[in-house]
């Protein structure tokens, strides 16, 4: 096997490793690290041959509008404290330019007991 057909055979192979691993991630939350070193997050909705269907989230402020009538003060500030959204939308990206996908982790804020841990009196 020559040097160029090795190079050929590993590349798709990588791709192919990536569409089965998109594949099997399908509608969790991930996170997407492209060969450019760009990275987002984002639910894998759909997975073709060459291209990977991905609702990446956005973050969204919320505008004030001055006319408003409600001054009361806020800790770190007066006025009322903008408002945060999250925004998917809907993006195509080249099978190809994929360098990694991971799993986005969730931290729980608190140990969960599936029994109350102190004796019943």
């Amino acid at each position: 096997m020559s040097m160029e057909n090795y190079e050929y055979y590993n590349q798709h192979e990588d791709t192919r490793n990536l569409h089965d691993k998109c594949k099997k991630y399908m509608y969790y939350h991930v996170t997407m690290t492209m060969k450019d070193g760009s990275s987002f997050d984002g639910i894998i909705e759909n997975v073709g041959m060459d291209k990977v269907s991905v609702l990446v989230g956005e973050d969204v402020m919320d505008r004030e509008s001055e006319d408003e009538g409600d001054i009361r003060q806020y800790y770190g500030g007066y006025g009322r404290p903008r408002r945060r959204f999250r925004r998917f939308r809907r993006r195509d990206f080249p099978l190809a330019s994929l360098a990694a996908l991971a799993l986005l982790p969730y931290v729980t804020p608190y140990p969960y007991y599936p029994y109350y841990p102190y004796p019943y009196y």
